[in-house]
Order: structure tokens, then sequence, then C-alpha cells
């Protein structure tokens, strides 16, 4: 939200500095996270000054220039060659001093300096009309009447001072903020708690006051309120008469300061009126309310709509609606504009709106239609239903009046249901001393309170009855009273406490956090980047024509307006990684080692899974260019195996099954497990679904189920074993098997044979050739190490275990020793 200090101004008698006001604003809570200086002219008119030409002498040997001094009133007098045919001495004229950007004769801006003239000093320039942007009359010099103080900047002359804007990050529950009173409010609170006890806002009753002279005995338009719940206050007045046109220059760059477009004067009269006040409000043109009247309602489902920006829409019956006397929508109520009942430059009468509505109904409109504005923005934190909806109403109306010339043609419709009496909560002071962690004497409180116009009653000993402002809904718990204390008290104020108090925690074991940082220590440290991805997704990834379809009713879906492309949670990681890879593809970087810890959802019986995942994700080549050869020029799946395998070996998880799989999204892949409980899968990426996403490279995912890695292990516990004082031996062989016979089946049924002396078992060769081998069979070469720790081997003990390993291989695998 942005908040010009010359408004606050108006309201408030201020003179702190930009940077001060800042801090005093971030301490109350209002979060400023910058600041500008805002001009209404490109023209420097704070360095152009008001001044008298004290001598003037034609210069010799040129037709137009004049040697001139100039007083500006500030002890200096300063040497001007002036060029205007107009300047004489007495005059008062506008000297723009060195450091000035002024307007040339061509429209570009320079800036003034210091320079010689046919030898004579210039420290400054006496300026025309055009080249301070105030006309297109380059005939002469400006002058100002003879009564004209001296120093006077022409911002100020003009009323066109600069402005400083603040960039202010407005929470959710700050309702009371909305606005420039509201911000200028919190400052004057601040000001009576640290400054002034007896700092007042500038009176405003001159906002509202004319509403006294409207003419007596007018009629009353007739509106009907049919759903209270939605709009609880509502209130208006006709205005005829107008005359549509352009805003004054004041209305505009006020605007303008703020971020707000101008549109016409009836237009930015309502805007400006909900930036002051925070209350929004809506014109109507009154010749295209049909029926001559206004019900506010619900229309049936699929009602059409055609907003104010020309988009089509189709109601929900949960919309609110403002009506016409024929149920024609002219407008979604708090959220935006009918396109047939706008005003236009040929509107002549109008309906001013100015209501109150449900802050949940506004926002589930706002949502559903993806229609974000402003006044939606203020109704979903909260508007006030008590007198502030009126007197913005009065404002609003005589400034229309004042501006287009139109007069009230009717009585105010004022329609109010339900209970907008102030919220009351009780308070002990016993608990702010406690939230606020220090002892605040009960002057300090009560000074705090009355500053924030928060009454008490019930008063006793231990604490009173806080009477809540109508413009803070949020505050409605004790808790929400003691924040408000403690605002003001100010944070910085509360002492640090000389002693740390901590309480003995039990966690869970494995820690998560422990187990995760592990993780990411070890893989970063083998050239991984980590990711960080949006839970949401794009639904289309698994619907239709998907590459890796799912049932639609498995995902878990989301209304997201802010971007209709991720519409539902996502219930794999691999798209998160995909897409980053062809985000970094495009980039020319192709070669990626990424992971990500994330979580997926998905619904099953009912219910939504939310499950921890690991995703690894490799792709391009396997080791960076350089001179010497590399045995691998691609990352492929064995590349990704190791890794997963040394990641499982460093969380300390083993005994884990190998098992083959084919399924979506893999062509060919793997899954580690303990019995049913998966632990990782792993393979290639299909080419479809790299097709889909426009990736050229093979990709080679991995996905780690972290529950199941925590589960397997929560029963581990460290143990030392001293190193093997006695040699290794290492044995080999050859075996001819099925091609269905996987590596990990030889590993696990040696395991099983030679457990106590079998220390590690590698494949070093593959070989396959149908004429040599027979249909259907491959060769594997496979290394075979033993460990005694207690003598040395002998070949006798050797030759035993390899004995019972042929055996088991020949009788459970079917396998053929080479010789």
């Amino acid at each position: 939200m942005k908040v010009s200090l010359n408004w606050l101004r108006e309201f408030l008698d201020i003179h702190k500095s930009p940077p001060e006001i800042a801090d005093i604003l971030t301490s109350l809570g209002l979060e400023v996270e910058g600041w500008e200086e805002v001009k209404p002219s490109p023209v420097d008119l704070d360095k152009v000054l008001t001044g008298k030409v004290l001598t003037c002498e034609r210069i010799p040997e040129t037709d137009h220039l004049s040697a001139t001094t100039v007083d500006v009133g500030d002890g200096v007098v300063r040497s001007v060659v002036c060029g205007a045919p107009n300047v004489a001495v007495g005059q008062k004229v506008f000297l723009a001093v060195p450091g000035a950007a002024v307007y040339s004769k061509d429209g570009s801006l320079f800036t003034i300096g210091e320079r010689k003239v046919k030898g004579v000093p210039s420290q400054g320039m006496i300026c025309a009309e055009d080249e301070l942007g105030l006309g297109h009359d380059h005939s002469g010099i400006m002058v100002l009447p003879e009564e004209t103080a001296l120093g006077i900047s022409a911002a100020n002359y003009f009323n066109q001072p600069s402005d400083t804007v603040f960039d202010v990050g407005l929470t959710p529950n700050r309702a009371d903020a909305t606005c420039h009173i509201g911000v200028a409010e919190d400052l004057l609170a601040w000001i009576r708690v640290h400054d002034d006890p007896a700092a007042k806002l500038r009176d405003i009753s001159h906002f509202t006051g004319a509403v006294k002279d409207i003419k007596p005995n007018l009629p009353e338009f007739p509106v009907s309120v049919e759903n209270t719940e939605a709009c609880p206050v509502f209130s208006g007045v006709c205005i005829e008469g107008i005359k549509v046109s352009e805003s004054p220059d004041w209305l505009k760059n006020r605007l303008l300061a703020v971020g707000q477009r101008p549109i016409n004067n009836v237009v930015d009269v309502t805007n400006y009126v909900r930036i002051e006040f925070g209350q929004p409000l809506h014109a109507y043109d009154l010749d295209k309310v049909k029926g001559g009247k206004i019900i506010v309602k619900t229309l049936p489902k699929d009602t059409p709509f055609t907003s104010l920006d020309g988009e089509k829409h189709k109601l929900l019956a949960e919309d609110l609606m403002i009506c016409d006397g024929e149920s024609t929508p002219m407008c979604i109520g708090g959220v935006f504009g009918g396109f047939d009942s706008g005003v236009t430059n040929a509107s002549t009468g109008i309906f001013l709106e100015a209501a109150v509505f449900d802050a949940k109904w506004i926002r589930r409109t706002m949502l559903r239609h993806g229609l974000r504005t402003d006044s939606a923005w203020v109704f979903e934190k909260g508007v006030d239903p008590g007198e502030n909806n009126f007197m913005a109403l009065q404002r609003a109306a005589l400034l229309i009046q004042e501006l287009t010339g139109g007069e009230i043609s009717s009585q105010f419709v004022k329609i109010r249901t339900g209970d907008h009496s102030p919220a009351k909560v009780p308070v002990t002071y016993e608990r702010i001393n406690t939230l606020i962690g220090e002892k605040l004497s009960k002057d300090r409180v009560n000074s705090i309170l009355q500053a924030l116009e928060i009454k008490r009653e019930h008063e006793t000993a231990e604490g009173f009855v806080a009477i809540i402002p109508t413009n803070k809904p949020d505050v409605t718990r004790e808790a929400d009273v003691v924040e408000e204390i403690l605002r003001l008290h100010g944070l910085d104020n509360v002492p640090v406490p000389t002693q740390i108090k901590s309480s003995m925690e039990v966690t869970r074991h494995p820690n998560p956090d422990t187990v995760r940082n592990m993780g990411a220590e070890f893989l970063s440290a083998n050239g991984f980047y980590e990711c960080m991805s949006l839970s949401l997704s794009n639904s289309a990834h698994y619907l239709d024509n998907a590459a890796w379809p799912m049932d639609k009713e498995s995902l878990v879906f989301i209304h997201n307006s802010a971007n209709q492309g991720l519409d539902c949670m996502r219930p794999t990681l691999l798209f998160s990684a995909l897409e980053v890879v062809q985000r970094n593809q495009n980039r020319q970087n192709p070669d990626l080692r990424l992971f990500e810890f994330g979580k997926t959802y998905l619904k099953s019986e009912g219910k939504t899974e939310e499950v921890a995942r690991l995703s690894l994700t490799i792709s391009g080549v396997h080791d960076a260019e350089s001179w010497q050869p590399s045995a691998k020029k691609s990352v492929d799946f064995f590349t990704l195996k190791s890794y997963i395998t040394n990641l499982l070996t460093r969380f300390g998880v083993s005994g884990y099954q190998e098992s083959e799989i084919q399924e979506t999204p893999f062509t060919y892949a793997l899954k580690y497990h303990r019995g049913p409980q998966e632990l990782v899968r792993f393979g290639a990426v299909q080419p479809a679904i790299l097709k889909k996403m426009d990736i050229k490279n093979p990709v080679f995912f991995a996905d780690f189920n972290v529950e199941n890695v925590l589960k397997a292990l929560s029963g581990n516990s460290i143990r030392f074993e001293e190193l093997n004082k006695y040699p290794s031996v290492r044995r080999d062989l050859a075996l001819v098997i099925d091609k269905g016979v996987s590596f990990g089946d030889i590993k696990q049924l040696a395991g099983r044979t030679a457990k106590k002396m079998l220390k590690e078992v590698n494949l070093f060769d593959v070989f396959e050739d149908e004429s040599k081998l027979g249909a259907g069979k491959k060769s594997y070469a496979v290394s075979f190490t033993f460990e005694d720790p207690e003598k040395t081997l002998q070949d006798k003990d050797i030759d035993a275990l390899m004995s019972q390993l042929t055996t088991v291989f020949e009788g459970k695998l079917g396998a053929l020793i080479r010789k």
C-alpha cells in the first residue's frame, strides 16, 4: 500500500523526516518497505525560487542578452545572464538555481549549472512559462505580482509540492490502516504516547459540513437489501446535473502519487475517498438503473454478467450482486462494476453507493472469478461498519457536487442490519504483563489505550473491559488488545531478560532434520544443487492425453486465481524437477545434478496423503570437459544408482532388497525396499515425457520415500569395529546365467551363503553373445572378497566357501560356471 506524506499532513501536524516516520510506522506494525520522492512535474519546482531583479544591463556586442543580478532572499545576490526581451529592474521573477532541471526550447530537460556567457558569470536562469512546464509561452519571462515574497519555491507558489510516498507492507489483520486517515490515527497514537499527549488530528468537519445545506424534502431513492448477511450496511445518494470531465490537477496528482490512474472526475473522487477513508464506493449511471430501484441480492447460477473491463462471467449462486429494479446485474458487490451501468462522459446523473460487504463473501467471489481489485482488497480485510461509512459517502457526494457542478437530488439511503456496536473484550493487567514480558504500570496501559481511542469500562484493580473501535475488526481477544498495547509501547522498549529458561524436549529418533541435513551435505559434496520448487503443479501433466496419466479423483485440486496453470498439489516431484531441467537446458546449461526435499499429495479412500520425498535428477555429461579421457561421456542409469547406493550407506541403511519395475514414468527402473516398505525407486525417464516437456537429453530420476527411510533408520545403533589385522582374499567366478537373473540376485544369495566371511561382492564384467553362450544367456564376471577377523584365511577355507557358492548358484540360479 502506498501512503503519501503530504496527504497524512492534511490530518496530522507531523514534522519528522521520512526516515523517522518510516521507523515509527514499522514499529507500529506497518512495515515500510521503502519510500520515494514523487514530483508533480519533471521540472524541479522545489529548486525554482521567487526573486527580485536588482540590476539589468545590456551586454555589449549582443542584441538580446542582459546581465542581471537577482535576490531570492537567502542573503546571496546572484549574477544571471538573461535573454528575455521583457526583463527589467524591480521585477519579481522565478529563478532556477544551479542543480534545477528545467525544459529547454525543444522540450527536453536539462540541468542548470554555473557558467560564463560572453564573459559574464551566470548562476541560474530566469524562467519563462514553458521552461517550467506550466504552459507554452516562450515570448518572455514570467513576471510575478509585486507583493510576491522572496524565496518561495515554484512548487509552493503553484501548490504543487513534491511528496514522499511510503510503500507499506500491510498485513491482513490491519483493516484499520487501509487508508490515510487510519495511518494518521496510528501515527497520532504514537505521538501521544511518546511525544505529545495533547496531540490531535486536524479538524475535518468541513469534509461533510456542507451536507446541512442540501435542499429539504428531497425524494427517497428505493433500495432493497435482500441478503443482509453479505451486505449488512448499505448507504447511497443520487446526484444529478453532473458534467463528467477530466479531474483537476490537484486530484490527479494526489492519485498518481499513490499509484492510482486518473479516469474522470466522478470515478477519481470514489478512488480518492476510498484511499482517504478506507471506504470503497461505486457510482452507477442513474439513467441505466432500470425500474428506478436498486436491489442487493444473489442471482441464479450461470447468470451472465459483463464486467467493466468487457470480460464475460458466469455467476455463481453465492455471488452477491447489485441489481436494478428488473433484477439485471449491474455490479459484483464490492468487487467489480458492470459494463452497462458504469459512468461515462455522457452521464448526467449517478447513484453513489457506499456499502459494507462481508469479508468472506468478497474474498470467495474475488477468487472464484479471478478479479483482484482495489475495493475487494479493502473489503476482504474488513471495512468499518460504523460512522465512517456515512462520513465517506458525504465526503464523496460533496466533492462530486463541487467538481461536476451537480446537485444532490435524493435523501441519503441508510440501511443497517445486525449489531454493529463496538466489541467488548475483558482484559487483565496480569495477562498484559505476562504476554509482553514486562510489568507495565496501569497509568502506562491506560495512556496507551486512550491514545488508541480504546475506551474502558468496568474497571477494577485486576483489569477492565476494553471497548474496541469498529475499525479494528481483528481485535476480538484479550491477546489482540495486548498486541495493540505492545505496538504503542514499542517492542524495542521491552527489556531483554537476563536469564534464559529452557525445557527438555524429546525429539523423534532419528531426527528428520538431522537426516535431511546429512543427505543435503552428502549430495552437495558430490556436485548436486538443491532445488526448492512450488508444491503446486499443473493437472495437465496427469490428465487426458498426459504422458503420465493419473486418476483425476486421486489429485488434490485447489482454486488458484493467481495462476490458473497451477491448479493442483503435486502428486510427484518429477515434473518439478523436469521444469528445472527444461529451464536450465533453454539457458545453455544442460549438465545437471539436482536434488529436492519436498512433499507429494494424493487422495486415497477419501483422505489426502501428504508424503515427505527426496528426489535426485541427473542429466548431461558425466564429467566436466577436460584434457584427460573419461570412461563415460554421459550420465546413465548406473551413475544414478551409485549415488543412491552411497547415499543409503551414508544414512546407515542396509539390508534392503532390489527389484526391477516396469512402470510409468520410467523406461526401465529398480526399486530398493524392505519387504513392502519402498525406500527408493529410480530409473530412466520415458522419452515421451521428456518430449512433452521439450527436454532433449536423457534424464535419470530417483524418488525416495523419506518416511520409510526414517523407519529403516529407527532401529539403527552406532557400532565400532576394530580394523581387521588379517589380510583379505579375493576370488572370481564367471557365471553363465539367464538374462532374467540380476546381479542383485547373485549378491543376495552370496550374502546368505557366506555371510560371516564375505565382505564384498562386485560385478566387473558383462558378456553377451548368443552364438557362444546360447539364446537368452549372459555371462557375469563377479569378484568375492573374504575376511576372517580371527585368523589368516587358508586356501582350503577359501576353496570350501567358493564350492558352497558354486553349488548355490547352480542350484538356485541355474548358473553354469565357466572354467
